[in-house]
């Protein structure tokens, strides 16, 4: 499988980080121990969503769409309000 997923700063609500990954939880760990240079000043991280597609190429292009298109992400945000308070 492989996965598109959300994670949120535990210290700082307010950052987003959005990813995909073929193994949830080490790719959670990466981050968490400051092994992504993009996300170590936020850490630590929970994942408050995630997505399984069978085909990378899928999860891929969801990525690109919540990273690169602000009203993706918007409504996104919106679907999972109660998740980020």
């Amino acid at each position: 499988m492989h996965y598109v997923y959300v994670l949120q700063g535990e210290e700082y609500k307010d950052y987003l980080y959005v990813g995909n990954t073929g193994n949830l939880t080490i790719r959670l760990a990466n981050h968490n121990s400051g092994g992504n240079y993009s996300t170590r000043k936020y850490k630590p991280f929970r994942i408050v969503y995630y997505e399984a597609y069978l085909n990378k190429q899928d999860a891929l292009d969801r990525e690109i769409k919540l990273k690169h298109h602000g009203s993706v992400i918007g409504h996104f945000k919106r679907r999972i309000r109660r998740s980020l308070a």
